[in-house]
């Protein structure tokens, strides 16, 4: 097969840079393989899937004739094992070749597995919680088990959202956490109190300071794990969600540069002429450190996919750079969290907070020379594209700063000559 434009992906950074290059070539032919067998679904959404409260059929961020009627031949169930630069040309599991003029790889993220003594393949009853298939096993797992009770390790985004679909299936869900508190790089202590609260009264429990160090099975099932200090959790269940790595598999071998991601230029472009990344696997300008990084959300994806599929398709456009933001929901409470949320101390940030103990409200702003560096909202985010505008305008926020934690702060606070240009341009969005 010959294409013009080639993704390797099906995620929201492929499906966008189609999008995207449909916008500017009508014409061009376009391959997207995945080694998925879903036409598309939204990861944000498994954990929900997981908790019965959605359907499979809801999953989905695009309709099923999305790819026929943007001209895209899908190959799904197909993983890309080779990529030759020079040749122009990925060859696929199947031994199928495919040629291309531009490449998009939108490979994602792998999830990472820790070193657990008696963890080999084969072991029923352990899982991670990455993908579509992973809940599917999960569930006909419990289902053919009748499982009642779980360990997740991992008290980060990723095991919360884990373990709340596991207890709306009535499981019994102990949490193990290396670190000395759930959520550290998301959350201040604060933050991390008040949700660790709520989920210790859903009757979680959560082991700090820990690791899995061993599995107890019977045969080649899980039955119990043994923590660093010795004690044993039972649970035929067993999700590991620690987090994800970028999937540079397919670019390892190649001239394409790589640091903890496939190093890209503000077009999205690789070192390699013609191939371009975007997505969990793509390593790229933050706005708020000025540097690159890896920030592997929904948003960021989405943005750099529609960048690299207008550059590809002869647009050129710049990557402006987003900032790690995370908005979930955590047992029925709303939260969002972006940039600096854990300071460092003595280096010049101011931090404003306010908790209202009797209603779960955390606000948290922290600023540096006058300008929001980073935010944290629990069971009050309303204001949240605010914020986030303030962040992306580099507002001086030093005639409000004082009316930022307040119950009403909104449009009405800020400077005039802020609010007309927020009204004037393309207004608020988060």
């Amino acid at each position: 097969m010959n294409v013009k434009y080639l993704i390797i992906g099906n995620s929201v950074a492929g499906v966008n840079c189609a999008e995207a290059i449909r916008e500017s070539d009508g014409k061009g032919t376009i391959a997207m393989v995945s080694d998925e067998r879903e036409t598309n679904y939204s990861r944000p959404l498994i954990a929900r899937y997981l908790g019965g409260r959605f359907k499979r059929d809801q999953l989905s961020f695009r309709e099923p004739g999305f790819y026929e009627e943007n001209g895209v031949k899908l190959l799904t169930g197909k993983k890309a094992v080779k990529l030759d630069t020079v040749g122009r040309s990925v060859r696929l599991d199947d031994g199928a070749m495919i040629e291309y003029e531009k490449l998009l790889i939108a490979t994602g993220g792998t999830p990472i597995i820790p070193k657990i003594s008696g963890l080999r393949p084969g072991i029923k009853g352990v899982f991670t919680f990455a993908r579509l298939a992973d809940v599917d096993a999960i569930v006909a797992h419990m289902e053919r088990n009748k499982t009642k009770e779980a360990v997740v390790v991992g008290g980060g985004l990723i095991g919360l959202k884990a373990t709340e679909g596991l207890l709306e299936r009535g499981i019994k869900v102990r949490i193990v956490e290396m670190a000395e508190r759930i959520l550290p790089n998301t959350f201040d202590p604060a933050a991390s109190d008040l949700i660790e609260n709520r989920l210790k009264a859903a009757g979680c429990a959560i082991y700090k300071d820990n690791v899995v160090k061993k599995l107890v099975c019977s045969g080649d099932r899980v039955k119990s794990v043994v923590l660093k200090g010795g004690q044993r959790l039972p649970g035929g269940l067993l999700v590991l969600a620690i987090g994800v790595r970028p999937n540079l598999e397919l670019v390892n071998g190649t001239k394409i540069k790589t640091d903890r991601g496939i190093s890209v230029d503000r077009h999205m472009l690789t070192s390699v002429p013609n191939v371009y990344a975007a997505g969990d696997c793509a390593q790229g300008f933050d706005f708020l450190s000025l540097a690159d990084s890896v920030i592997a959300i929904w948003p960021v994806a989405a943005r750099q996919g529609k960048i690299a599929g207008h550059n590809m398709a002869g647009r050129a456009e710049i990557y402006p750079g987003l900032f790690a933001m995370n908005a979930v929901q955590i047992l029925d409470a709303p939260t969002i969290s972006f940039g600096t949320t854990n300071p460092p101390p003595d280096a010049g940030y101011t931090v404003l907070s306010r908790m209202d103990p009797e209603t779960g409200v955390y606000r948290k702003i922290v600023l540096k020379d006058n300008l929001v560096a980073g935010v944290i909202l629990i069971n009050a985010i309303e204001r949240a594209g605010i914020y986030g505008m303030l962040i992306r305008e580099k507002v001086d926020v030093s005639s409000f700063k004082s009316e930022m934690l307040d119950d009403d702060f909104g449009l009405l606070a800020l400077p005039r000559q802020v609010l007309k240009h927020v009204v004037k341009d393309e207004g608020i969005e988060m």
